[in-house]
C-alpha cells in the first residue's frame, strides 16, 4: 500500500516542471542524483523537497536516479562529478554512516568527497509486532521473550539497513535473546510479521503507518527522544526503560568537494526555503517523514555523530556486506 502511494506520488511530481521564476532564462538545471529507483521513498522525497528548491533557487532541477549497491554507486558518481555547482546528492543513512563499516572498500571517502548543504527528513523506526504477540508495550515484549525457550526472530529490510542496526542496537541494549532474519526489503518482511511468520521488526514510519492504521501489527514503542507527531499513541523506548535509545533511517543534501563556499551557502538558504514551505511539510508529514532544516555545519555535526556511533555498532554485530 506505502510503495503504491509512494509511486503515484512520484509519477505524479514527475509530470511537474521543477522550474522557478528565472525559467524563462533558461538557466543550467542542477542535477539532484539519488541513489534508489523511480518512485520509492527517496526519489519522491526528493522530487517533493526539489519543487519548491526549485523555485527558491531560480532554476530548473533535473532528479537523476542511479540506484543499486546501497547508495554506493550513486555516490561515486556524484564524488566524481567535475562540473562544480552543477549537480546535489541525496546522501543518507547508508551512505555516510553504515556504508565506511559495512564495506572494506569504497569508491568514494564519505568523509572528504562530499560538503553538506543541510538535512532533508528522518524516518522515525517504530519496534512493531505481529497480532499473535502477547505484547502491546517493551515490559510486556521484554516478559514473553524471555519465556521463548529459542529466542525470538525478528524481521529487517535487510542487511546492514537503518531497520537492521537498530534492531542490532536494541539486542545488545535489551540484553535478550533475538535472531535477525534479513529481507530483501520492508515490504515483504512487514507482510510476513503480519502474517505471523516472524514475530517482530524494525520498520521505518512511512513503510508501518497504512498498517497500525489498519491494526495488522501491534508497535511496541519508536526509537525518538519525543513521541511522534504522527503516532502519539506509541510511546518512545526511552520512556519504557532504554534512556537514550534512538534510530531513524535519514537523509541530507550534499554536494561534491569543491564546490564554492558561496555556493553552498546559496544551496542552503534555498533548502531552508523548502522545507520551511508549509505545502512541502505537510506533504512529507503525511508520507510519514520528518523534515529537518538546519544548516551545513549542524548537518555535518549530525553525520559524525552518526557515522561514530553506528560505526561502532556494525563493529560489534560484526555486519559486513562484502
Amino acid at each position: 500500500m506505502q510503495r503504491k502511494r509512494f509511486l503515484a506520488a512520484g509519477l505524479a511530481l514527475a509530470a511537474l516542471p521543477l522550474a522557478g521564476p528565472a525559467a524563462a532564462q533558461d538557466p543550467k538545471p542542477l542535477e539532484w542524483v539519488v541513489g534508489y529507483a523511480a518512485g520509492g521513498g527517496s526519489d519522491v522525497v526528493a522530487r517533493t523537497i526539489a519543487e519548491p528548491l526549485s523555485a527558491a533557487l531560480g532554476r530548473p532541477i533535473v532528479i537523476t536516479n542511479k540506484p543499486g549497491a546501497g547508495t554506493n554507486i550513486a555516490a561515486e558518481y556524484a564524488a566524481r562529478h567535475k562540473d562544480l555547482g552543477q549537480l546535489v546528492f541525496t546522501a543518507d543513512f547508508a551512505t555516510l554512516a553504515a556504508n565506511p563499516f559495512l564495506f572494506g572498500k569504497l569508491a568514494y571517502n564519505a568523509e572528504k568527497d562530499f560538503q553538506p548543504i543541510g538535512l532533508l527528513v528522518r524516518f522515525p523506526m517504530f519496534l512493531v509486532v505481529s497480532a499473535q504477540v502477547p505484547a502491546s508495550s517493551l515490559r510486556e515484549f521484554t516478559a514473553w521473550a524471555k519465556q521463548q525457550p529459542e529466542g525470538v526472530n525478528w524481521a529487517s529490510a535487510g542487511p546492514g539497513s537503518p531497520h537492521h542496526l537498530v534492531g542490532e542496537l536494541f539486542r545488545e541494549q535489551s540484553g535478550l535473546r533475538l535472531t535477525h532474519v534479513p529481507y530483501r526489503d520492508a515490504a515483504p518482511a512487514i507482510q510476513d510479521v503480519v502474517g505471523g511468520q516472524v514475530p517482530a521488526m524494525w520498520i521505518d514510519s512511512a513503510s508501518v503507518y497504512p498498517f497500525l492504521a489498519a491494526h495488522k501489527v501491534k508497535a511496541i514503542g519508536v526509537a525518538s527522544p519525543q513521541r511522534v507527531a504522527t503516532a502519539p499513541d506509541v510511546p518512545t523506548m526511552a520512556e519504557q526503560g532504554l534512556p537514550g535509545f534512538e534510530g531513524y533511517a535519514w537523509q541530507g543534501l550534499v554536494a561534491p568537494a569543491g564546490v564554492p563556499a558561496e555556493t553552498i551557502a546559496q544551496f542552503s538558504r534555498a533548502l531552508q526555503s523548502a522545507l520551511g514551505d508549509t505545502r512541502t511539510r505537510a506533504r512529507l508529514q503525511a508520507m510519514g517523514v520528518e523534515p529537518l532544516p538546519g544548516t551545513p555545519a549542524q548537518m555535518g555535526q549530525f553525520v559524525r555523530a552518526e557515522r561514530e556511533k553506528w560505526g561502532r555498532v556494525i563493529r560489534q554485530a560484526g555486519v559486513r556486506l562484502d
